[in-house]
């Protein structure tokens, strides 16, 4: 009689009581008139919405998809014209000759990252860390924000799902004008290393870095496949016996642009990470400071982000 296994017991049991029971009384008609009633609501309860989800939800969820989809790709695209991919920023990479140079020298590097509940991928916690460079790389500030994710992941599109969380932190950090605030930041995620059909996309170190109006590097554990870069490829090129002393490989397309690097970041791994620009800051100055923060496989700034994201999440869950 119902699609709903609870409401077919129901109805099955009041059927059994008022015919066994109470036969050829007032109370059986009122009985009946009082079923009745309830197969119309239960109906009305239970039916319609699942008539009308089954009717609409095919058509309305790919024509939503779809137009998401293109509302990304042209947010994307008026961001991308903002992207800086050369050296746009006040401050040098070398240590101060006098105190009062202190100021001009990099010393305040951030990094972000974004890490799931376990049981619940729409939990996340995104954490913000700032360490200090001349200073033994220690934390200087911290700051998480645990949320609730509803925007969706689209391949390709993983910024418009991370970029606000992370954005938030950075703001928050910036309008208590915190002494701290990165100069540079190091993001989970990639910069111009991402794909996007059949040309450079524009990824989350990107999109982060353009809205924060931040030098930002895009550092990745794993290889995205670009204009012919493939795993395969630069694992072979790894193997080879002259390279085995060297500790970085440049990342070049079929058509011959560069895309990044791939960084031994601790002598004999084997496992690279790939460097790649964000915003504000060229690639051979993202290496630079991806080194002077490496003391193991990810560069500190992200690794400490990561492990703090996790710990929090992990005394939460």
């Amino acid at each position: 009689m119902f699609s709903h296994p609870f409401l077919s017991l129901l109805a099955q049991t009041f059927l059994s009581f008022v015919f066994f029971f109470i036969p050829n009384s007032q109370f059986f008609s009122l009985l009946t008139q009082a079923f009745f009633c309830f197969v119309f609501f239960s109906f009305l309860f239970y039916q319609l919405p699942i008539l009308f989800v089954m009717e609409e939800n095919p058509c309305s969820e790919t024509h939503s998809s779809a137009q998401l989809r293109d509302e990304w790709l042209e947010i994307q695209d008026s961001l991308k014209k903002k992207l800086i991919t050369d050296d746009d920023f006040y401050w040098k990479l070398r240590l101060p000759a006098k105190k009062e140079e202190e100021e001009e020298i990099l010393r305040h590097v951030g990094g972000v990252d974004l890490s799931f509940a376990k049981d619940d991928p729409s939990t996340a916690c995104g954490t913000l860390v700032v360490l200090d460079l001349l200073n033994n790389l220690n934390v200087v500030y911290e700051d998480s924000s645990l949320v609730k994710l509803d925007v969706p992941y689209v391949p390709g599109f993983l910024a418009f799902r991370e970029a606000p969380v992370l954005l938030e932190l950075l703001e928050k950090m910036k309008k208590s004008a915190h002494p701290f605030y990165p100069q540079l930041l190091m993001v989970d995620g990639n910069g111009i290393l991402h794909p996007r059909g059949n040309f450079v996309g524009f990824g989350l170190a990107c999109h982060l870095g353009v809205l924060a109006n931040l030098p930002t590097v895009g550092i990745g554990k794993n290889l995205h496949h670009v204009d012919g870069l493939t795993l395969a490829k630069v694992r072979q090129l790894l193997e080879v016996k002259e390279n085995s002393s060297r500790d970085v490989f440049t990342l070049i397309g079929d058509s011959g642009r560069t895309f990044g690097m791939a960084l031994r970041s601790t002598q004999g791994l084997l496992k690279p990470i790939f460097v790649s620009v964000g915003h504000r800051v060229s690639l051979a100055t993202a290496i630079k400071v991806v080194k002077m923060t490496c003391r193991f496989r990810i560069p500190e700034p992200i690794r400490q982000a990561d492990i703090r994201s996790k710990q929090k999440l992990s005394s939460l869950f």
